[in-house]
Parts: structure tokens; sequence; C-alpha cells
């Protein structure tokens, strides 16, 4: 196919890293350094679409470090980032009119070649061709030539432009032999897809479903990598309905791939939870569009997996049909498994998705008129500074195709809003602190650390939320010196069986402090001691038996 566009002199003109690019050409001539402009900023440039990432393929031993190292001290002196055992270099450049500098990266042409087992390939010296020939897609495949006397020239071995008008996801090779070669490209299908809007090419999709085991020998960092894109892309159901689709899915999340499917029995169906949690995902990324991409990632992983504990709780029943109860406290507890498995973050952005997927079917209990403040107030309390997300979540779990159905939910949770709102001005609940803190207690009563504080800051804490007293310094102090005499008499007990456990009989520990804490026990010393102890004895022989 000719090139209906041999030159992109003016698409460059129009790019904010023009200046860039005419200086890294400049350069390189005067270094006599055979140099391009490779994959996607080609690809961007060319559907118009906005980038920071500008990747340099220059030909000859150690020219991309010698070139960025060069076009550097053009630019100022920026730091060069220098990878010699890989022949690569990059650069940072800062541009006051985007929040993201461009990164530039430089490295010589090469070939690659990858044994069946490997993550890793064999890398060799190269010319531009086998550099452009060893690249995932046609449409990453083109280069820009830039040297002075050509600039702007395309590079497109492959018929990329074509593909490109065609909206097409094509493999410069033979696609099987692609996909061995590195697996990960499988999955950057799926992702281009979804982030494109493109089709993949019926022999690639073939060769994704065939090859989809491969997937297995690479790193979980670098599938990882390409699932955080692909979460974040306006449409992302695309992406994962393509790895569905091709088996990929199977071996990347498996959790997901065990919602899909209906079951019937007696007439009665469920809805397939797959699909269904799909829909909510896109949902949620439409409801979010105007929201920063970093801000809205975990989000979004949370309605991707707010329903994984549907599977184990499955149930029917003839009076009430199909349900999923505690399938959100079963979804929560998966979390920090799945996101260690997915090497996903397992600091406070692990915890956020916890919380919203243990708390989404709570606000749909708050739709009753008859829900007390306190239902309310304790939502708040738990939900914290989340508790918009929250709700936003809960309204993309609306995926009815009935439109006055869909209707019906978003009024009762205008609804349920509105109660939060009109308790939370009252109560000043989000990221509750206690009035009453643990210093205060221990000043006031002269104690040290122990069990005693907990038990007065936790009655504190139960009667704001049930409503008993509001949430003021003043009564809440006064609760505590009515309470006081109870909760060091229940403290000190504490410390006396604890000292008196021996060896494994330490694993009763967890039992007696819950009894200590919200237990009815004996006025008489001794005979809460034998209570305590009657506890320890109940959980040693459970654990015998089990």
């Amino acid at each position: 196919m000719a090139d209906s566009r041999p030159s992109l002199a003016e698409d460059v003109e129009r790019q904010r890293y023009a200046t860039v690019l005419r200086t890294a050409g400049r350069v390189a001539a005067a270094q006599d350094i055979e140099a391009y402009l490779v994959g996607g900023a080609v690809r961007d440039m060319l559907l118009e679409r906005p980038t920071t990432d500008l990747d340099f393929v220059t030909v000859g031993s150690g020219s991309g470090i010698r070139l960025a190292e060069a076009v550097s001290e053009e630019l100022g002196g920026q730091t060069v980032h220098v990878y010699p055992k890989f022949g690569t270099a990059a650069i940072r450049v800062h541009d006051s009119q985007v929040d993201e500098p461009f990164v530039l990266e430089f490295v010589g042409a090469r070939t690659e070649s990858y044994r069946r087992s490997s993550r890793k390939p064999i890398v060799e010296e190269g010319t531009l061709m086998d550099d452009l020939r060893r690249r995932d897609f046609t449409v990453n495949a083109m280069a820009m030539t830039l040297d002075p006397n050509a600039f702007g020239k395309l590079i497109d071995p492959f018929d990329g432009l074509h593909d490109l008008s065609d909206r097409l996801i094509r493999t410069p090779l033979d696609p099987e032999a692609t996909f061995d070669d590195d697996p990960l490209r499988m999955v950057r299908a799926a992702r281009f897809a979804a982030q494109l809007r493109f089709r993949i090419d019926d022999a690639a999709r073939t060769a994704m479903q065939s090859r989809s085991e491969r997937v297995d020998i690479l790193s979980q960092e670098r599938i990882t990598d390409e699932l955080q894109k692909m979460i974040c892309v306006a449409e992302p159901s695309v992406g994962f309905r393509i790895l569905f689709e091709t088996g990929l899915l199977h071996h990347i999340l498996p959790e997901l791939v065990e919602l899909q499917g209906v079951e019937a029995v007696d007439g009665h169906r469920h809805k397939d939870n797959f699909f269904h949690t799909l829909q909510v995902l896109d949902n949620l990324a439409a409801m979010t569009s105007e929201r920063d991409e970093e801000e809205t990632r975990y989000l979004r992983w949370a309605a991707l997996l707010h329903d994984i504990g549907k599977p184990v709780t499955k149930r029917f029943s003839r009076s009430a049909g199909w349900t999923f109860h505690g399938h959100e406290d079963l979804g929560a507890r998966m979390i920090p498994g799945l996101f260690k498995r997915l090497k996903l973050p397992s600091d406070d952005r692990m915890k956020y998705v916890r919380k919203l997927i243990l708390l989404h079917h709570r606000p749909v209990a708050l739709v009753d008129e008859e829900v007390t403040d306190s239902a309310v107030r304790r939502l708040l309390f738990e939900a914290g500074d989340d508790i918009d997300d929250l709700m936003t979540l809960v309204r993309a779990d609306i995926t009815s195709k009935n439109p006055r159905r869909v209707q019906r939910y978003l009024n009762a949770f205008d609804r349920v809003e509105q109660k939060l709102y009109r308790v939370e001005e009252e109560d000043r609940l989000r990221n509750f602190q206690p009035p009453v803190d643990g210093y205060e207690i221990m000043e006031t009563l002269g104690i040290t650390e122990g069990v005693s504080i907990g038990i007065i800051k936790e009655a504190i804490r139960e009667a704001i939320l049930d409503g008993r007293i509001p949430n003021e310094h003043d009564a809440a102090f006064d609760l505590m010196m009515s309470m006081k005499e109870d909760a060091l008499r229940r403290g000190d007990l504490f410390e006396e069986v604890i000292q008196d456990l021996r060896g494994r009989e330490r694993a009763a520990t967890g039992a007696i402090k819950e009894e200590i804490f919200r237990g009815d026990l004996p006025r008489d010393h001794d005979a809460a001691y034998r209570h305590l102890m009657r506890i320890k004895e109940n959980v040693l022989e459970e654990r015998q038996e089990s």
C-alpha cells in the first residue's frame, strides 16, 4: 500500500514536543547518528492523541546512550539516566505548559528472540527494520525520520497507517510467533483495543486463544501494569471482555471468571454476575469521567472486584430464590490475598478497596424509611471520608435494563444521601475521633495504657453511634466517669487472667478479651475469674476438636 501521508512534518509542528524532536534530529545529524522517533508517539500523533512518552531508536552500537547524552547537553544539561546493561538511556524534560514531564527514551535498534520457557529475551544489535519487526502491533511499528534533510518522513513497512484507519490491532509478523516471543502482547492487545476502541484482527484473536496459557510465564508485575492501564480507560469492559473471551482472564483473574454463568432452578434464574460486574465498572467509569485517573483507579478496582464473594455464597431456597448472603464480607476478606498475588499495593489503597467492598450493600439497607439514625451514624463512622465514593459505587451497581426500576433505585439512594448529609451535619461523624481520647482517660483516671482505656473509648463511641449521647466532650466525659469503676475492674481482671495463661492457653486471649469488653461479667471477682476460665476451656476444646 502506498503511504497517503509520506511526511509527518506538519503533524509534528502541532505538538508541544516539536522543539524536542527537532533538537534530537539536529543533534543526531551532528553526531552522525541515524535516529528515528518510533512506536506509540508516532501512533498517537497520527491519532491526534496527547502523549508525554517519546521513544527514539538509533542505529549503531552504543548510539542510543551517546545520542541521549548529546541531546541532554543541548537541552541545557538535563539529567540522563543511563542503563548500560540494556543499552538504553532516558531524559525527563519539563514543560511549563503540561503537568507531566516528557520522557525521552533512547535505545539502539535491536532484534529480540525468546526461549519458550523464559520471560527474558535474547537481545542482539540490529537495523531499524529489525527493530520495527520485533514490535507488538503494526500501529506501533511505524517510525519517523529525525534527520533534518528528511525530517518527518514516515516509515511504515507493515501498513500500520492503514490499520490505524481501519481501527485494527494486527501483528507485524505471524501472531502465534509474536505472542510466543512475548505473551504480554496478548494482554496489551486487549488493553489497546479498550484504550483506542480498536478491534483485534481475527488471526491475532485466534492466536490469543490458542496461546493463552503462555501468560503463565510472565512476571505478575508486567501483567498488572497492563491491567492498571486497562482499568482506567473510558470503557474498561471492552478489554476485560476480550481477556475473558480469549481465555486469558482464566489465568490472570480466575475470581472474575467464576462469576460468569446463569443457573436456573424451577424457572428461577440469577443474573450473570460477570457481565453485571463489567457493566458496573463501565457505569462507574462514566460517572467519574471528570475526575483524575489516579483519584479513581482503586475505586474502579473496587467496582471490578465488588462481587467476587458471590460464587461461594450462592444459595437457592424455594422461599427466597437465589441469594448471596455475606458475599460482601467474604469478598472483602479475599482482597488482601488477591492484591498480594497481583502485586498491587498492600497499603491504604488495598484497605480502601476492601472497605468499599465490605460496605457496598449497606446503603441499600438504609433505603427503608423506618431505618434509625443509629444505622446511618454507623455507616458514616465506618466509611469515613470514603462515603461519597461508596455512594458512587452503589449507584454504579444499578444495572437493570428497566429504566423505571433504575430511576426508582436512584431516587431511593437520593433519599439515603439526604439522610447521610443530615446526620453528618448534626453529629460530625465523618472520620470520627472520640471527644475524650486515651491521653485524657489516662490522666483523669491516673492509669497507664491497658484494656480499660479501650473499654471506655468503645463505650463512648457506641453511645454516640446509638444516639444516647451527643458527639460532644462533656457528655462523653460524664459517661467515662459513670463507668470508670466497671472499666477498671474489667481491665484488672483481664491482666490477671492473661498472666495466668500458659503455652497453648494463650490461644484463648482473643475470646477472653471479647468477653471483657462486651460480656455480662459477674460482679463478684472470683465468679468473674471462673467465668473467664470456662471461656478458655471452651476455646481449647473447640481447637482440639477441629
